[in-house]
């Protein structure tokens, strides 16, 4: 080979490796964007945390590495995760022994400091993976997670109570579990009984699946409602971002932001669930959700249209509302001709025209908020009350 040949084989590989290098960086260019934040309102007396109590990394089966996790939940804005890898399953085995640790408990260990420095609370858990019944079931708040590790799933069950862990039915109409029904099976009544059953996934991310099923025991048993991603791959792979969606998360209505505050929150029921466009929860908390997230104010109409009255709507949130109307006096007319649905986009303003007749000179018009479930598949009902 010449010289000149030598110095364009030189310049070739030191063209590749700059490049290389380059590609290497791209993560820690994007690293760079500040948090992010989803305006979801406070509620009286609480503060209203975004969470994900049901993540996978590498050392279970999934394909992301524990401070990844932690940086997805700093850029989307979410304010708490539990890592909740497989206690029994997956590439756990080969990693560890890699890394010469042989501990469930490795994901959380490399998380934490992570987690701390960008301001994340983190919850160690892992998910006890058993077929139906019981079915899959996620313990968090957990103190250690190989304590776990037993051949009877009761046994697991019972290890996570002795930590005080807050143990979550995953997924109950799973189809690889229940594909032609959902079930409530003897020993879900027997993990109830025992303490052992606190919560039950009412929306799950991964399989795109609300259950109504599960939010109908919730209120029947007083279990609190969950909703999670079960992120196994990257999260912008999971989730159309571009098209402004957002993962499946829980929100925790808790007085300070701290794990013991979510803990408590969790064992009184204080939660909603936001899934795809659904808010889920106790009417209650949904209620004050939807006065808090929205400002509305009555006035009257054009000037030659004396009956006319219109309520203006300025959502200061990120949710979406779907509005119908619902039975109501017919001397009140509203959204009469409405194809679809009234719809409050986030951060917008948006008018809803009201016409009185006969002379009346007020009354309520009640709504159905179609996509804030109170019930199974059942929208919660409003009303706003006007006067001419």
């Amino acid at each position: 080979m010449n010289t000149k040949q030598s110095r364009r084989k030189f310049i070739a590989n030191k063209v590749i490796s700059v490049f290389y290098v380059f590609c290497m960086a791209l993560p820690l260019f994007s690293q760079e964007h500040s948090r992010g934040k989803i305006a979801i309102p406070d509620l009286k007396g609480y503060i209203t945390l975004k969470c994900d109590f049901h993540i996978h990394t590498v050392f279970s089966d999934g394909a992301v590495w524990p401070t990844e996790r932690i940086d997805e939940a700093y850029y989307e804005g979410i304010d708490a995760i539990a890592i909740t890898d497989h206690i029994e399953t997956g590439n756990r085995y080969q990693l560890t022994n890699q890394l010469k640790v042989d501990s469930r408990n490795i994901a959380h260990d490399i998380a934490a400091a992570h987690a701390k420095n960008k301001g994340i609370i983190l919850i160690r858990g892992g998910e006890i993976t058993r077929d139906m019944p019981p079915g899959h079931s996620n313990a968090i708040f957990l103190s250690n997670v190989d304590e776990l590790v037993k051949p009877d799933y009761m046994d697991a069950y019972r290890a996570a109570k002795s930590q005080n862990a807050f143990i979550i039915w995953n997924h109950p109409g799973w189809v690889c579990h229940q594909p032609d029904t959902t079930l409530w099976w003897p020993v879900h009544t027997q993990l109830l009984e025992q303490g052992m059953m606190h919560g039950i996934e009412v929306a799950n991310g991964g399989t795109r699946e609300y259950s109504p099923e599960a939010h109908r025991w919730c209120l029947e048993k007083k279990l609190t409602m969950i909703g999670s991603t079960d992120a196994h791959a990257p999260m912008q792979k999971q989730i159309d971002f571009a098209s402004m969606k957002h993962r499946t998360m829980t929100l925790v209505f808790v007085r300070d932001a701290t794990p013991e505050d979510i803990y408590d929150a969790l064992k009184e029921r204080r939660t909603a669930i936001y899934h795809e466009k659904y808010v889920i929860g106790e009417e209650k908390y949904l209620k004050e959700l939807f006065e808090n997230a929205l400002e509305w104010k009555v006035t009257k109409g054009a000037t030659w249209c004396s009956n006319e009255i219109l309520i203006t709507f300025n959502n200061k949130s990120d949710l979406t509302f779907y509005l119908k109307p619902a039975s109501h006096d017919p001397k009140i007319v509203y959204l009469r001709n409405m194809v679809g649905l009234f719809t409050i986009e986030p951060k917008s303003e948006q008018t809803l025209k009201v016409y009185l007749l006969d002379d009346i000179k007020g009354g309520d018009v009640n709504l159905i908020v179609e996509n804030f479930l109170v019930q199974p598949n059942t929208g919660m009902k409003y009303t706003v009350k006007i006067e001419n």
